[in-house]
């Protein structure tokens, strides 16, 4: 999937390209470390920085934005079961957040492995009841700390990293 994203960026900047790479949910911190470093040839330094700001970019709108549009959008039944299935998802996999509130939220989105970014922490936050002035710190901190793994996994400090072979 991030190879197909990449390649419809192509002729993007490789800073474009990581930023978008980092603010989508399919790949997030996971996806675009690796590709500014590996592919793009960026100093890791500059892939953190670019990847923590592109992750945040939709926080605030995720975490402002879930409860009114969530509310809109179940007048529709197929929205309604997308919102079912996606909440059930992410109560499912939140038992940190359910736990431990805004700490748990920060801890949730730190663990760089599938579905536990920035994304789905703004939704647990949501699901869970963590108010959004407490939500958004937490997911700094998550992503803070995500993006440093990611970056030592990805300059092989602390094993290795295969997004774009397959």
């Amino acid at each position: 999937m991030v190879e197909q994203i990449v390649q419809g960026l192509h002729g993007s900047s490789v800073e474009v390209v990581t930023l978008i790479l980092a603010a989508m949910p399919v790949s997030e911190l996971r996806g675009a470390i690796p590709f500014a470093v590996l592919v793009g040839g960026m100093p890791w330094p500059a892939a953190y920085v670019l990847s923590v700001i592109g992750n945040l970019l939709p926080v605030p709108f995720l975490l402002l934005g879930l409860e009114p549009a969530s509310k809109w959008l179940r007048r529709w039944r197929i929205w309604d079961r997308f919102f079912d299935w996606l909440f059930a998802r992410t109560r499912r996999r939140g038992g940190l957040v359910e736990r431990y509130g805004a700490l748990g939220v920060m801890l949730f989105v730190a663990i760089p492995l599938p579905v536990t970014g920035a994304w789905t922490g703004s939704v647990a936050a949501f699901i869970f009841g963590v108010r959004p002035r407490l939500a958004f710190p937490a997911v700094i901190g998550g992503v803070l700390i995500a993006g440093v793994i990611v970056t030592l996994a990805t300059l092989g400090v602390i094993g290795g990293v295969s997004l774009f072979t397959s």
